[in-house]
């Protein structure tokens, strides 16, 4: 093996990369029109274009992919995780090309893709599970019910359905949705078990019959039925129960004849029972976790065991606790709709591992996944590894995307989260507490910040803020009771001047009220109306260090056009005299994320009367399907939306007329 192809996209196919480069591998990346100038084409030795911008045009076209490996000249094939990843016909092609396959055989690919097929061959195995429901014949009695993509994961084409009449509805919603993303639209009915936990078990086994249990990872905080932090190993477990699981895991990949890695996945119930849920025949998301806690490179050995790596003896032992979280592009004041645009900045300090898709200056595309990073950090113990986590999410600079950042701070200090209370359910249980707006004395404090930055741009901005004339004539002088930057802001006159004045709005929007700061100044030198105690150190157009009491803070500002980043906090200046703006007529009902119109209700006919909260059509953006509803009884009166409609945010969708009120 000397050079492989990266069926993938994003920070998967730059993970791989990275390993192949440490193993003296060249590589080769294929991207989509969208992903022409992405960080992953960008890393890699090579690059195919492969026409279009929709996954099925592209990354999900085994025959492209195929033909790119081998113009190319890749001998090899990793599918990463996602698109192709668990296609057993495109594994197949790749060995009849004459490829190397980094993947199971196709043959347990197949027998693991349909998890309705899976199910039968785990209760063979012996394996606990829960047996699916005829959707024909469901009683009132089993609800709630799960609605799963036979071929999928993700979350994608999974519904929780809790009475009966709810669940037509539901099959043709998740029918589409695993169609769009996996090329099947094959679901089935389990039942839902509430306040279960989600832990799986990491597999790896060689062609020659060896197989390791690598431990267990708990994944059970999840937001619609997609992981957003995950641990190895999933803690408080009884030891009986932790062997039960990883004697289940490796009987599942014997009874298929798996070869690489794998995870098996299982709902533990609040009585301690396991269920099998799927296996995963690839590399998972979160397979960081397991790679800290066994000091390994799954990747690397996925590489070595397509070479014919026997695994010899025990696996290796564990040590400490690792925790990751995953840093999406979406927006918490939309429904978290995802986000797209430019990143400016991504940076996260050093002492964790960040696995990042895009660096500043990429775009987020509304194409694909809106993930950005994953960031995973070590330590000997669980508290010390979620502690260390939260701070660096905390004091992560990242400028550009509106991002779920806040959320995976406040879960991981979370006291249920602290304490091991966790299950699937997390959210929606406290997803109101963990997304309610943030401090305003925090954000007005960010806003002044922000306003003495942009008051030393037309002064400082044409040299080098630290040796400008105005700094060094304050140095020396910053001793007890010196009022510095008065010269730098304009020079003291025996006059009473009106005060600056300056309007933020926080962002995202939503987050909370408009904020006007204003400041003058004084004989005794800069003084900020409405921070009694407040004095200012010192100002430049990217630190500002204020003293409150005796305490002393230095804050990173970076201005991009109107959108000031202050810390973790993000503003959108306004101006001094706001223009007129454009008004929607009363009912319209605007994009709220750029996308395509999936599909239309089929009762969403202009003049035909709605209901508030009725769905009237579906935006598909990055793989997931977002209902549009009615805000409330009234007509519709007019809908501009067509299935394969392309629109940008605040695109006119529909109208509207509300009822007048009897």
């Amino acid at each position: 093996m000397r050079t492989v192809l990266v069926a993938n996209r994003g920070e998967i196919a730059c993970r791989v990369f990275r390993t192949c480069r440490a193993m003296g591998l060249d590589t080769v990346a294929v991207y989509a029109h969208a992903d022409a100038s992405a960080l992953h084409v960008r890393e890699a030795d090579a690059a195919v274009r492969l026409p279009g911008n929709a996954a099925a045009d592209t990354y999900l076209r085994a025959g492209l992919v195929i033909e790119a490996a081998v113009v190319a000249g890749a001998d090899a094939v990793h599918p990463g995780y996602g698109f192709l990843s668990e296609n057993a016909e495109f594994a197949r092609a790749v060995l009849a090309a004459g490829l190397v396959w980094i993947g199971p055989p196709p043959s347990a690919i197949e027998a693991m893709a349909s998890k309705t097929r899976a199910k039968e061959l785990m209760a063979e195995a012996g394996v606990p599970l829960l047996a699916p429901l005829d959707t024909d014949t469901v009683s009132a009695d089993e609800f709630p019910v799960l609605v799963k993509a036979a071929a999928g994961g993700g979350g994608r084409g999974m519904r929780v359905v809790r009475t009966p009449e709810e669940l037509p509805g539901a099959l043709k919603s998740a029918r589409a949705e695993a169609l769009a993303a996996f090329g099947d639209d094959e679901v089935f009915v389990e039942p839902y078990v509430e306040g279960g936990r989600h832990v799986e078990v990491q597999v790896l086994a060689d062609a020659h019959g060896g197989v390791w249990a690598l431990g267990t990872r708990d994944c059970s905080l999840q937001r619609r039925h997609q992981k957003v932090i995950e641990e190895a190993p999933a803690p408080f477990l009884p030891e009986k129960l932790r062997d039960e699981l990883e004697r289940g895991a490796v009987n599942a990949a014997r009874a298929v004849g798996y070869v690489g890695a794998g995870t098996v996945e299982f709902l533990v119930g609040r009585d301690g029972r396991p269920y099998f849920l799927e296996m995963n025949t690839r590399l998972q998301v979160e397979h960081p976790v397991t790679e800290r806690v066994y000091d390994i490179d799954l990747v690397a050995l996925q590489v070595r065991v397509a070479e014919g790596l026997r695994l010899d003896g025990d696996s290796p032992r564990p040590s400490g606790h690792a925790v990751e979280a995953r840093l999406y592009a979406e927006d918490p004041r939309r429904d978290w709709a995802p986000w797209a645009g430019e990143v400016h900045e991504l940076s996260v300090e050093p002492g964790v591992r960040v696995d990042a898709g895009v660096a500043a200056g990429d775009t987020v595309t509304v194409h694909y996944d809106p993930l950005l990073a994953k960031v995973i950090a070590w330590a000997p113990t669980r508290a010390e590894a979620t502690r260390r986590l939260a701070h660096a999410l905390e004091r992560a600079r990242i400028h550009g995307p509106v991002t779920n950042r806040d959320l995976l701070v406040r879960s991981l200090r979370h006291p249920d989260f602290i304490e091991g209370r966790v299950d699937t359910g997390f959210y929606e249980r406290h997803l109101g507490e963990l997304t309610a707006p943030g401090d305003e004395g925090a954000f007005r404090l960010a806003a002044l910040v922000a306003a003495l930055a942009d008051a030393m741009r037309p002064v400082r901005g044409a040299g080098n803020c630290a040796t400008s004339p105005h700094r060094l004539a304050d140095e020396g002088k910053r001793g007890p009771g010196a009022q510095p930057l008065v010269a730098a802001i304009g020079a003291w006159r025996n006059l009473p001047s009106a005060p600056q004045t300056k309007r933020y709005r926080p962002l995202p929007t939503g987050t909370g009220e408009d904020i006007e700061i204003r400041y003058r100044l004084t004989r005794a030198g800069l003084v900020a109306e409405g921070f009694p105690g407040v004095r200012v150190l010192d100002a430049t157009p990217t630190h500002v260090t204020l003293e409150t009491g005796r305490v002393r803070r230095t804050y990173d500002v970076a201005a991009y056009g109107d959108t000031v980043h202050v810390g973790p906090y993000a503003l959108l200046a306004l101006p001094r005299f706001p223009a007129p703006e454009s008004r929607a007529l009363p009912g319209s009902l605007l994009a709220p994320m750029p996308g395509v119109v999936a599909r239309v209700a089929e009762d969403a006919r202009v003049g035909a009367a709605v209901r508030q909260g009725q769905p009237l059509l579906w935006l598909e953006a990055m793989k997931m399907e977002h209902s549009v509803v009615s805000p409330a009884d009234g007509t519709l009166t007019a809908l501009h939306a067509e299935p394969g409609r392309q629109v940008e945010v605040g695109a006119l969708l529909a109208v509207v007329i509300e009822e007048p009120t009897p």
